[in-house]
This record gives structure tokens, C-alpha cells and sequence, in this order.
């Protein structure tokens, strides 16, 4: 540059809450700060995060346009421009009101200066204010105000009192009462959480900003509902609204057809619990949970629960049936399949991928770069301030990163090791940290030597590329965003080809196919899944040479369980014809251009009016999902239904668990996970991630490195992670060649 000033990063800490923040880098040039977009590179040397919020919203004045920012970013910085506009009209309109006030001598105008506009974010008070739970400003308990505050009142009112810059100069502390006020009501928000035992995630509920608007609403004489309401007409209610929900779902399956998925888990007792819950394109919904501590190893107690199930729930709708693959599963799945042969017992795929991602970490080498990284990760999770450091350094970004399981966790954490290689590299040579008492310690050398390591990194690397096609596909079985099973059997195959072609020599790749092979045997064979990729058009057409026989096979067979009448079997071979020969409908080029737009079953839906008994079966099956497991289960008390007693508590308890588990399943259809990342060393995160960040035993004189309140939080900016593609999308994309079994397991 002409000033001959290095241009020099600067973190952008947590205390910057524009969302504009997370997409542009700071850089101090001299005493000038300066700003640059993430995505096109453009420096702006002045007009702060407001121009470049408007440089990502394409919205014309200050800043050019970016042309390479993410729509969906696009979209974000412009609806925060419009709540800002929004602001700004509802501040003019309140101070015209004010403005146009007429002062009475009969005390209106203290009456108006004792009212606090907090859903407006705007106080009418002359100085700014501390509201503590004894301020001077709350009401004492005969509903009077003090005399001092009046008196400070009386003495703020002059001749600017009404001017257009808000009464009482409320234009210069409405910012500084508004903060005032959110702090006051935030700190009132923990204490009532953190008295009652709640999570901290309780913040990132759904529900949570309805409640505070609902009490907002209801003005400062708003009463909250007893104990005896909690357990009375609220509880009552709220089981009326779920069941409600649960019934429009029933409406749906019976279009779509259904999923019935068991899920299992051990609690601390030693119970064994098992959720049983049904699933749609529309979303999961919990039906009940059952203690199978006794039964869990009878393959006939758990056939007959499965049946019940299945028959409360509607056999004519129910295509499968999805369990753990224990042997004893197998067997009751077999049973129940002979007793209603329209269905199907298909085992969960995520915890037969999760299988697989275990013994490729108890490979060797693999296991050896894995406890190199969790060292590492372990000490800088345990010092505070070598904590910071490398958050400051990555731009709020962790160097751990949750799975969906544990044994995911090894390969997600790698993965972001990697994506932050050259930050990690660039702190450990920086001046701060050779001046740092940490830098010379034994864990600090070795996080040194390991950062600095090149083979290291090129191990890193070559695992991250053998167990991303896995993780893609676990994170895709576990999403509501889309049904799976159009993307199941395309997942595997495209894992295995990576393999391959990253190791070249058979002896090599083959030693990973095998795990994958074992493990996924019967999945291979299941004619659901085979079905699911012979009638997802945007994968059907990209197919090179003739449809391997094996899934040939599976679809004819899920044509001859899942429609019974032979007459509309026969109707859905004639219509398989058109569909592979792309004819009628399916010839327009709308319907070609909507193999990659539209998600499979719509894509049915839409143009397969030609084919009515074939597009139905094709909705049916490509609207299910490969997986069992459902939400998260902390803070259900779960147990406690099936350890009480007495009759009504425990029907009282079985409602209760029934509207959390909903409610809960509710918020996972469209969420957007980016927005609710956890704390990796958080106490909601350890059963995750305790491998990657547990230390030592504490000691005394550890305790100093180790203080929580010195802590940065993580703020995370993504351009640092690479692209977040879709991972459906990225497993249909290009072409599949289906000549030999090699790939299929099928040799």
C-alpha cells in the first residue's frame, strides 16, 4: 500500500452483535480500522458495519454490490436493513406523539415520565437508569412512587422538555436505558433458570421468545400461573394441542405412508426405555415409551410390542418398521413382517454408520493421528487463556466440533482441525503466544510440535477425505430437512468410491470396504432402499449402462409386498416403462430441469399424473426415512413415569413426557442448526465430546488457568470451514456406474 502500514487482523469479539460481523474481516491499517467482505474480498475504509451490511444485501447508495455472497446471507442482511428501518419509523412516530403532547398542570406530564416503554426499547426518563429490583423508578407495594423519584423528575423538565429530540433528552439515553432494561430482564430470565435446574439451551427453544412476547404483552400486571395451573388446565391444554398436531400427521400418513421407529437407550439405573414414534415427511411424532428392562433380550416380548404398536398406529399406512439390528430385533422383525406382509423391519442405518466410523478410528494409524489431535484439543480446552487465544486466532471458531455420536465426533473435530490449519499455525508462531507461560510448558511444546507437523496434517487430511462421504451420509439419515431413503443406497455407493479412488491399490481400499461391508450387509439387500434409488429421477438418469439386477430386484419386490392387488401390480410394470424411457410428462423439460430442484416425492407428485399407480407407490417409498433414533432425551423425566406408582401421577407424568417429546420434535422440522451451536465444553455437550476435551484431575494450583469467567464465548464464522453444501444433493450429483457388483457388495 502507498502508506507503506501493514495491514494487520484484528478479532472481532463476542460483544458485536450485528449479524453483519460473521461476514467480514477487521483489519487496522495505522490507527484506521478497515473492513473487508469474506466472499468477494472488498475493503471498505469507512461507513462501519452498516455499509457492508448493505454491500451483502445488494441494497444500492453507499456500497457496491457483492456478487458472490450466499442468497440465503443475501436474505439476512436485508431483512436486518428492514428491521433497522423499522426502528427507526416506530422512534420518529413515538417522537412525534411526544411532540404533540400538550403539557397539563394536573400532572399528565409526571404521569407520562413515570411510564417506560420497554417493548419499544425506549425509556421517557431524563437520566439514565440502573433498574435494580430496589430502583426508585419500580413501584413500592402501595403502588406509589417515591417522593425522590418525583422530585427528580420535577427538577428535569426545562424548557427542552418536549423537543424533537424525545422528551426529557431521551433521544441521548434511550440506547443506554434500553440495555439497562435487558440486562435487568435477562439477569431476571437466569436466575429463574438457573434456580429451577434448566439448561442453558433452554434459551434456544422455539418457545422461549413466544413466552417473553406473550408476558410483554400482558403489561406489568401480567400474573404467572401457579403450581396447580402447571399441573391442571395448562398441562390439559397443551395435551389437546399435540394430540391435535398428532392427528393432522395421521391425515398425512396415510398419503405418504409412515415409519414406525423404536428407539432405545439405557438411563443411569440401569433401565432399558424404549420411544416409539412414527414418522412423516410432515415431521416425527412421539407416541410412547415403554420399559423393556425385562423383555429387552425376548425376541416374542418385543414382537408383541412391535405388533401393537403397528396396529395403533394403522398397518395399511405403515411401510416399515426401523429398530437397532440386535439379533433379537431380527428375529421379531422377521415375525412381524410374516404377520403383516405389506410392511417391511428395516435396522437403523445411522447406528450401522456410527459402527463403521468405530472401527475405522480402531484402525491403527488412524487411531494413533486421533489421540495425537485429542491431546492437543485437551489442553487447550483446559486453560482459559490459551482458550481465547485460539478463538481470537480462528475467529471464534472452536477446534472441536460435536457429531451426531461420539465416534462421529473423532471425524468432525478432525475435519475442523484441518479447516483451521493455517490459523492454528499462524498463533503458535505469533509473538503473543511465544510470550505466553503456556508456550513453554511440556503440553504447550507439544501443541507446537504438532501444529508444525506436516505429517501430521497430511494424515489428518487423508482421513477427513475417507470419512466425509460416511459423515455426509449419517448427518443426511438424521435429518427432517428431507426423507432419506431416495439417498440411502446412493450414500454408500459414493462412499465406497471415494475410497477408492483415494487409495488406488485394492489391498489398500479393501481393507475399508470390508468394515463397510460387514457392517452394512443387510442394509445392501433391503429392497426399500434399492427402491428408494431406482425412483429418484435425479439419480435414475444419471445412471451409466444397464440398472444392476440386485436393484432391479428390490424394486419388484417392494412392488409386490407394498401393493397387494396383483391387477395394480401389473398396472405399475407397464408404467415403469414410461418412467425409463422418460415419456409423457416426464419428457417436458420442466420435469427434467426438476430432477435437481425438487425433492423426489414432489417431483412424483408433480409429473407423474401419467403413472397414477406407480407415482403412488414412489411417494410412499421415497418419503421415509433410515433412521431410528429421534431427539435428544435430557430433561424428560422419562424414568420417572415408569418409577412411580400411584395411577393419576403416573398418567399425569405419561402426558407430560408425551408434550416435551413432541414439542421437542416439533422444532427439529426446518431447524436451522448454525444459529443454536453449542459450547463444546459444555455440560449439554460432554456425553459427546468428553474424548476431546476432558483434562487431567484438577489440582489447586491448576485452578488459576482454569477460570470459566475469563472465558471469550465462541462467535463462529463459517467462511473459515469451507462450504456447507447440502448433503443430499452433493451424494446425487454425477453419474453412476452400476456394470459390477464390486461396489454393491454384490460379488
Amino acid at each position: 500500500m502507498a502508506s507503506g502500514l501493514v495491514m494487520e487482523p484484528v478479532p472481532i469479539t463476542s460483544q458485536k452483535h450485528d449479524p453483519a460481523w460473521k461476514h467480514c474481516q477487521m483489519f487496522k491499517n495505522g490507527e484506521r480500522v478497515q473492513l473487508k467482505c469474506i466472499y468477494c474480498s472488498k475493503l471498505f475504509k469507512g461507513g462501519g458495519i452498516h455499509r457492508i451490511k448493505e454491500h451483502l444485501a445488494g441494497q444500492k447508495g453507499n456500497a457496491s454490490t457483492c456478487l458472490l455472497v450466499p442468497p440465503d446471507v443475501r436474505a439476512l442482511m436485508q431483512q436486518s436493513l428492514d428491521g433497522v428501518v423499522v426502528k427507526k419509523r416506530n422512534r420518529q412516530k413515538l417522537d412525534e406523539e411526544i411532540t404533540n403532547i400538550t403539557p397539563s398542570p394536573h400532572g399528565e406530564v409526571d404521569s407520562l415520565a413515570l411510564h417506560s416503554d420497554v417493548s419499544n426499547g425506549i425509556q421517557l426518563i431524563g437520566a439514565p437508569v440502573t433498574l435494580e429490583p430496589n430502583s426508585e423508578l419500580l413501584v413500592n407495594q402501595e403502588g406509589m412512587t417515591s417522593e425522590r423519584s418525583l422530585d427528580r423528575r420535577k427538577r428535569g423538565r426545562g424548557k427542552h422538555s418536549f423537543s424533537s429530540h424525545g422528551a426529557f433528552g431521551v433521544t441521548n439515553s434511550a440506547a443506554l436505558g434500553s440495555r439497562k432494561v435487558n440486562n435487568y430482564v435477562h439477569e431476571a430470565i437466569g436466575r429463574f433458570l438457573y434456580d429451577i435446574g434448566a439448561p442453558p439451551d433452554a434459551a434456544n427453544s422455539a418457545y422461549f421468545q413466544p413466552m417473553i412476547d406473550a408476558i410483554a404483552s400482558g403489561g406489568s400486571g401480567v400474573e404467572p400461573p401457579t403450581y396447580h395451573d402447571l399441573r391442571s388446565w395448562i398441562l390439559k391444554n397443551s395435551v389437546e394441542e399435540v394430540r391435535n398436531n398428532t392427528d393432522k400427521y395421521r391425515a398425512m400418513w396415510g398419503r405418504t405412508g409412515c415409519s414406525v421407529l423404536v428407539d432405545q437407550w439405557n438411563t443411569e439405573s440401569g433401565k432399558v426405555l424404549l420411544s416409539f414414534l412414527v414418522y412423516c415427511p410432515e415431521g416425527t411424532v412421539f407416541l410412547e415409551s415403554v420399559d423393556a428392562s425385562d423383555i429387552i433380550n425376548s425376541s416374542d416380548a418385543l414382537y408383541g410390542l412391535l405388533r401393537r404398536v403397528v396396529e395403533d398406529v394403522g398397518v395399511k399406512d405403515v411401510l416399515q418398521v426401523i429398530t437397532s439390528n440386535e439379533e433379537q430385533y431380527m428375529v421379531a422383525g422377521r415375525r412381524l413382517t410374516d404377520t403383516f406382509p405389506t410392511l417391511y423391519w428395516t435396522p437403523c442405518a445411522a447406528r450401522c454408520l456410527d459402527l463403521i466410523l468405530e472401527d475405522f478410528g480402531s484402525i491403527e494409524w488412524i487411531n494413533a493421528v486421533i489421540k495425537q489431535a485429542r491431546s492437543l484439543t485437551k489442553f487447550v480446552y483446559n486453560h482459559s487463556v490459551v482458550l481465547n487465544m485460539v478463538r481470537r486466532s480462528t475467529f471464534g471458531n472452536d477446534i472441536v466440533e460435536p457429531g451426531v455420536t461420539r465416534y462421529a465426533t473423532n471425524f468432525t473435530t478432525l475435519k475442523r482441525l484441518v479447516d483451521l490449519k493455517h490459523c492454528l499455525q499462524v498463533m503458535v508462531t505469533s509473538q503473543e503466544w511465544m510470550d505466553s507461560p503456556y508456550s513453554k510448558e511440556p503440553e504447550g511444546l507439544e501443541m507446537l510440535d504438532l501444529i508444525s507437523n506436516q505429517s501430521f496434517w497430511s494424515s489428518c487430511v487423508l482421513i477427513v477425505r475417507l470419512t466425509n462421504p460416511l459423515l455426509r451420509v449419517l448427518r443426511m439419515v438424521g435429518s427432517e430437512k428431507r426423507p432419506a431413503m431416495g439417498y440411502i443406497y446412493a450414500g454408500m455407493y459414493r462412499a465406497k468410491e471415494t475410497i477408492k479412488k483415494e487409495l488406488v491399490k485394492r489391498e489398500e481400499y479393501m481393507v475399508y470396504w470390508n468394515i463397510i461391508d460387514q457392517r452394512w450387509e443387510q442394509l445392501w439387500h433391503f429392497p426399500l432402499h434399492a427402491a428408494g434409488f431406482y425412483l429418484n429421477p435425479k439419480i435414475f438418469y444419471s445412471i451409466e449402462g444397464d440398472m444392476h439386477g440386485d436393484i432391479l430386484s428390490g424394486m419388484f419386490d417392494c412392488i409386490e409386498r407394498l401393493v397387494p392387488d396383483t391387477k395394480v401390480q401389473d398396472k405399475i410394470i407397464k408404467e415403469l416403462n414410461f418412467y425409463k424411457s422418460a415419456a409423457g410428462d416426464f419428457r417436458r423439460k420442466m420435469a427434467i430441469r426438476a430432477r435437481d430442484t425438487l425433492l423426489p416425492a414432489e417431483w412424483w407428485s408433480t409429473y407423474g399424473g401419467g403413472c397414477p399407480n406407480l407415482a403412488r407407490l414412489a411417494i410412499h417409498i421415497l418419503s421415509q426415512t433410515c433412521c431410528s433414533i429421534g431427539c435428544r432425551q435430557n430433561q424428560i423425566p422419562f424414568e420417572k413415569v415408569h418409577n412411580i406408582r400411584n395411577s393419576l401421577e403416573r398418567q399425569r407424568l405419561s402426558d407430560l413426557v408425551f408434550v416435551q417429546y413432541n414439542l421437542r420434535l416439533r422444532q427439529m422440522v426446518g431447524k436451522n442448526t448454525e444459529q443454536d451451536f453449542m459450547d463444546p465444553i459444555s455440560f449439554d455437550s460432554i456425553s459427546i465430546i468428553e474424548d476431546w476435551v476432558s483434562g487431567k484431575d484438577m489440582c489447586l494450583e491448576d485452578h488459576g488457568s482454569s477460570d470459566w469467567m475469563t472465558l471469550d464465548s465462541p462467535s463462529a464464522s463459517t467462511m473459515l470451514l469451507g462450504p456447507s453444501n447440502d448433503d443430499a444433493e452433493e451424494l446425487g450429483s454425477g453419474n453412476f456406474i452400476l456394470g459390477c457388483g464390486e461396489l454393491l457388495n454384490t460379488e
